[in-house]
């Protein structure tokens, strides 16, 4: 008989799950395990003071002049207790014995030893702090979590300049956000393009276009230093081409997984940094599973591991592993790196791979561009739409796309997203049967159109439709 201080009394041995992480992949393990077992005693350590938001929202949450952070909340602590889920919050988990298969905790009152039966890590991931960053620096900001959010809140509050550093997913999108505040916005990017890893450059062009069209100083190809600083607090970014004066700094260069307890635990790490699991997200040790941003995924194109955090990824994860760990047989089928964003008036989509990805995984990639129309030109708020297939040359086999255009019709990165899961070629994709009426595609529509140039760019000769 083990003592558990978290219920007070002995705990007599019946199925204790404890869950560290309460966002996207800890509560959806939490939950899920909790309809497979009724009867489980099931345990949620989280060390910030929020649990089950939507991480993804911040931004749109901080365009606000007085931001609704409870509008991002899925459920609430007292809710969660309610469906017989132990939430504590503001309790970090410091190590775990898996020979024992105890936790150490500490929280409010100290630290303490707790017993579990199965263990999730869901620890997700922590905001890269660069070498010339500064400690405590005042107007210095990162964005991951639902503190971070508050604190740049009231950080760009009486400010008028902000610089964001990282010209990826987030930078884009807080760069819309705080101009929709009123604040002047310069973006700093180390690479020649904006979304440069994500995209490749025919694609990123646009974007960076429309996001000075929206009033932010874009900035490629500069290296940070180091940072002004006078009476404790930000006044400025050095960089390689000179000095930008701002009030406050976020800093978005990227993320790391916050894989320190499961390698203290006993979990292999991929070359990623991040936790390696099987289909199931168990770990390399006996109890121990993993699940969300903290793990690497196998990439279905590539073949390859690689730590891609999405919010998807997350949420599908903690639902396999919390069935799992209550004896069930689900599988994480592995990931096509599909991902979307809204930038002023424009969408960008991806999926698969780029054409630069393919060629370094060893791959003889072809990339096709097409310019197109979203809808007929007749019919009200048409609009171009760049679409770009990569797909190998031998076989004709779909291995990524992206798409730029207006944000509904960039969408269909989806039916891209479908043919890569099914390993489908470009002929494949020219054959689908899409939906068409005028207020939504042309009547071949713009991903048909693009699949039949790629196939002729490839030297291969169409399906046959009859």
């Amino acid at each position: 008989m083990r003592v558990s201080a978290l219920a007070g009394a002995c705990y007599d041995g019946g199925m204790r799950m404890v869950v560290v992480g309460g966002v996207a992949a800890g509560m959806s393990a939490a939950s899920r395990a909790r309809r497979a077992n009724p009867d489980a005693e099931i345990v949620v350590f989280e060390r910030g003071a929020w649990v089950s938001y939507g991480a993804c929202g911040l931004p749109y949450a901080l365009a606000q002049d007085k931001p609704d952070w409870d509008v991002l909340v899925a459920r609430t602590p007292q809710q969660l207790r309610g469906r017989g889920l132990h939430v504590q919050l503001e309790h970090e988990v410091t190590g775990v014995d898996a020979r024992a298969r105890t936790v150490t905790v500490r929280g409010p009152g100290g630290s303490r030893t707790e017993p579990y039966d199965e263990l999730l890590i869901a620890t997700g991931v922590s905001a890269v702090q660069p070498a010339w960053s500064v400690p405590g620096l005042a107007g210095v900001h990162t964005l991951r979590t639902m503190a971070d959010a508050q604190a740049l809140d009231a950080s760009v509050r009486g400010a008028r300049r902000v610089a964001i550093i990282g010209g990826g997913y987030i930078g884009l999108e807080l760069a819309e956000a705080l101009r929709a505040r009123g604040l002047s916005v310069a973006l700093l990017e180390a690479q020649e393009d904006v979304a440069g890893r994500a995209l490749d450059p025919e694609v990123a062009a646009p974007v960076r276009a429309e996001v000075e069209r929206g009033g932010v100083d874009v900035r490629t190809g500069v290296t940070v230093e180091g940072l002004g600083a006078r009476a404790g607090r930000v006044t400025g970014v050095h960089t390689s081409a000179g000095f930008v004066r701002t009030d406050v700094v976020v800093v978005a260069v990227g993320v790391r997984a916050n894989a320190e307890l499961a390698r203290a635990a006993g979990a292999r790490l991929g070359r990623s940094g991040a936790v390696r699991v099987d289909v199931a997200c168990r770990t390399a040790v006996p109890g121990v599973w993993a699940a969300g941003d903290v793990c690497e995924v196998r990439h279905r194109v590539s073949r390859r591991f690689v730590h891609v955090p999405l919010g998807l990824t997350a949420n599908r994860m903690g639902r396999v592993a919390g069935v799992n760990m209550t004896g069930g047989a689900a599988r994480f089928p592995g990931i096509v790196g599909t991902g979307i964003f809204k930038v002023f008036g424009l969408g960008v989509a991806r999926t698969g791979l780029t054409l630069a990805e393919a060629r370094a995984v060893g791959l003889d990639a072809v990339a096709v561009d097409s310019a197109l129309a979203d809808r007929p030109g007749y019919y009200p708020g048409h609009a171009p739409l760049h679409v770009r297939l990569v797909a190998e040359r031998a076989s004709g086999r779909l291995l990524g796309g992206q798409l730029v255009g207006q944000p509904d019709a960039v969408k269909r990165v989806d039916v891209l997203a479908a043919t890569l899961h099914a390993r489908g070629t470009v002929h494949d994709l020219e054959a689908y049967d899409l939906a068409y009426a005028p207020p939504f595609s042309t009547v071949w529509d713009a991903l048909l159109v693009a699949a039949g140039r790629t196939a002729r760019a490839l030297g291969r000769p169409p399906p046959d439709d009859g």
